[in-house]
């Protein structure tokens, strides 16, 4: 098998009805962003081939919210804190004799 090609996970049984399978698949994903409908093609879930319930990826969900946060590209401000002057690791220096 090369390194392109994709795996299919196993269908796993559907716990919302007794008799659905969840398989895999990419489907086109819809959320509301505001006033905006965005949709994603593509989108990696679970979908029952009986009641048609649908699980989403959660490392999906968490990237998609990610990119489509206000705050997508832009730098984040952190506090910087003052720089302390660095303790001397050398000998220490002589005191003057009286």
């Amino acid at each position: 098998m090369s390194e392109t090609e994709y795996v299919t996970p196993q269908p796993v049984p559907c716990n919302e009805c007794p008799a659905g399978m969840m398989h895999a698949r990419l489907i086109t994903y819809f959320t509301w962003m505001g006033d905006e409908l965005i949709t994603v093609p593509h989108f990696p879930a679970w979908v029952c081939d009986v009641c048609g319930k649908r699980e989403y990826d959660e490392k999906a969900i968490s990237w998609l919210t990610m990119l489509l946060s206000p705050d997508a590209g832009r730098p984040t401000h952190r506090h910087r804190k003052p720089h302390l002057p660095r303790p001397r690791t050398g000998p220490a220096h002589a005191a003057p004799e009286s």
